[in-house]
């Protein structure tokens, strides 16, 4: 059955790509992007494909961006806008560290809110999360993105039980890490503000974590399981993918209870 979706932060990445590919499945979607070049960039992408969505500007930290969202009737809003910055947390600029709770927290929420509020007026509805493996991840260097993951987590935990009342769904998915660029801008932003004049953390060291970024997914496969999830009537509160990632998660987790300091 065709279902009507809102995605945020649909102007690039995994977002885009699930926009552009639940419209070619038959679903209405609604494509909020952050900036307005991005909504040619959509059109053009959607033309393309020969699909059609409604496309329209929301920067979700805007206050008045945010008051569109009430427009709108929808049957599953995806919470998937996000930004993304590396660095030792004990030296990045509490500035950033602010900037990427407000994006990925505070305004991830009070978008969430105004879905909560539509769907417990028509007493159905669906709220998924865009985490992270980093939800429940965490290692050197990577904790300003983690630790805003850890909060969504929590909130997606609560709003979950709470919705169950009103006959409203909340659920995560928890991408690993796939190679749309956003992971690498992640671990470039930090060398706008790195000095090692003044900064006590290695540089090697901050060289050698990013390493990882050679062997990120091919990004196509995670929209085609975002395509297949979004809109089931039901599925697993939590979907980490690809495999590979999840059994990483769940080892993290137990290996936090056995760790020593």
């Amino acid at each position: 059955m065709a279902k009507t979706i809102f995605i945020t932060g649909a102007g690039t990445g995994l977002g885009r790509g699930a926009a552009l590919g639940l419209a070619k499945k038959g679903h209405q979607v609604i494509a909020a992007v952050e900036i307005h070049p991005q909504i040619t960039s959509l059109r053009e992408a959607a033309d393309k494909e020969g699909v059609e969505l409604e496309i329209f500007k929301m920067d979700i930290t805007n206050e008045n961006d945010r008051e569109r969202m009430k427009r709108y009737d929808y049957d599953i809003f995806v919470a998937n806008a996000a930004v993304n910055e590396g660095g030792p947390i004990w030296e990045v600029p509490m500035t950033a560290l602010r900037n990427l709770f407000e994006v990925n927290v505070f305004s991830t929420l009070e978008t969430a809110r105004i879905a909560a509020g539509h769907f417990v007026e028509k007493r159905e509805g669906k709220i998924i999360f865009l985490s992270s493996m980093a939800g429940v991840m965490s290692s050197a260097y990577k904790g300003l993105y983690a630790s805003s993951k850890h909060a969504l987590e929590a909130i997606a935990k609560s709003l979950q039980e709470e919705m169950e009342e009103f006959n409203v769904q909340v659920a995560t998915i928890n991408p690993g890490p796939f190679a749309t660029g956003f992971n690498d801008r992640a671990v470039e932003e930090k060398w706008e503000w790195f000095d090692e004049k003044i900064h006590w953390t290695s540089p090697q060291n901050l060289k050698e974590s990013e390493q990882g970024l050679e062997n990120q997914f091919d990004p196509e496969d995670m929209v085609q399981k975002m395509i297949e999830l979004i809109p089931q009537d039901h599925h697993k509160f939590r979907t980490a993918y690809p495999e590979e990632t999840a059994e990483n998660m769940r080892k993290e987790e137990k290996a936090n209870w056995e760790k020593e300091i």
